[in-house]
């Protein structure tokens, strides 16, 4: 089933199944019509007949549906598209002609008894007129409406992808810049002006190019992995500082990896909820293990660390956040799971397609 017939795919009687049988017994009563009135079918014949030229109309026109569903045709532009339309309304045209003609054959040899079988099955040029007419309309409202619900479906993901953008960047902004962040960096620096300035330096150089990120890398939709291991890297050693002993990191980056395109803070975003609600839970601290690995094409990045997993973590507006983007950036291509091991640690993975 196409995504733009997926909206009705809940109905008792889809919309397709309701416009195929409406549209074509309403094409159809006018040759009834013809039938009764001017070609004198009896009224059992004439109801028959009916029944088959309606059947022949919706068998040809679903076989080029399940045929252009199958190909993905709907979602070619126009030139593609026409390209595979023209063919297909000839071949249906013929085939309507030759389905009609046969239907007609057998009627005129089997009720009226006439032997001129062959004679009527070659006549083509008005069955063939009328093929091309009504095939010709059928194609083109089939194709309208799909091209309408494209448009549909497009201007929707781009109004929301516009909003969860804006809300990413405010959402972003706020988690990774929270007041408590930089209370604790601050604190941290102050503390070492006196007992080491050297390091004092250090800390407000990481601090300054974690802001320089947070406020200006938000223009762009997505950064490379190098960069956002770089951040990783500086949000870390910044946090070290206030952890100290306690905060252990252990960081496996596969470099091939370096540039491949990730949205922005997706990792940092899963860096600091590991420190902020396992790590600095534990009073002994613990080991914050980070993996970048290549796996079937994929992008596998997981964040351990040490404690447990609750809810309202799980269900946090960050990582709701997280996977709106994924969803809206890859279409489904990409997974995000947290869970809680055995061992009192949680797993956050993230998995990526590669693209360059």
């Amino acid at each position: 089933m196409n995504k733009s017939e997926k909206i009705v795919h809940n109905q008792t009687i889809p919309l397709y199944w309701k416009c195929q049988l409406i549209g074509w017994g309403l094409v159809s009563f006018f040759w009834l019509y013809i039938a009764l009135f001017r070609d004198d079918f009896a009224i059992a014949h004439a109801l028959i007949n009916y029944g088959l030229d309606i059947s022949i109309c919706i068998a040809l026109t679903h076989a080029y549906r399940t045929l252009a569903l199958k190909e993905n045709w709907n979602e070619l532009d126009i030139k593609g598209l026409i390209w595979k339309v023209i063919p297909a309304l000839v071949i249906l045209s013929v085939l309507f002609m030759l389905l009609m003609n046969l239907k007609m054959s057998a009627y005129i040899y089997l009720v009226k008894g006439q032997n001129h079988f062959l004679s009527n099955m070659l006549v083509w040029n008005p069955v063939l007129i009328t093929g091309l007419r009504h095939m010709s309309i059928w194609l083109l409202a089939y194709h309208l409406y799909h091209f309408y619900q494209r448009e549909v479906q497009s201007t929707k993901m781009n109004a929301q992808l516009s909003l969860i953008a804006k809300q990413a960047q405010f959402d972003n902004l706020s988690a990774q810049l929270n007041p408590h962040f930089l209370f604790n960096s601050l604190n941290s620096i102050k503390s070492l002006i006196i007992e080491n300035p050297r390091t004092a330096r250090r800390a407000v150089d990481l601090l300054s190019d974690i802001l320089r990120s947070s406020l200006y890398d938000k223009r762009h939709a997505t950064v490379s992995l190098e960069e956002e291991i770089a951040l990783v890297k500086d949000y870390v050693e910044l946090e070290k500082l206030r952890f100290e002993e306690r905060l252990e990191v252990k960081m496996e980056v596969d470099e091939q990896l370096n540039s491949v395109r990730i949205l922005p803070f997706s990792i940092q975003l899963l860096v600091e909820n590991a420190l902020k609600h396992g790590i600095d839970k534990q009073m002994e601290g613990g080991l914050l293990h980070i993996s970048v690995k290549k796996e079937n094409n994929m992008a596998v990045i997981k964040i351990e660390n040490p404690g447990g997993l609750k809810i309202e973590v799980s269900k946090g507006i960050g990582l709701k956040n997280l996977k709106d983007r994924l969803q809206l950036k890859y279409k489904g291509e990409a997974q995000f799971d947290i869970n809680e091991l055995p061992h009192s640690a949680v797993l956050a993975t993230l998995i990526i397609p590669i693209s360059e």
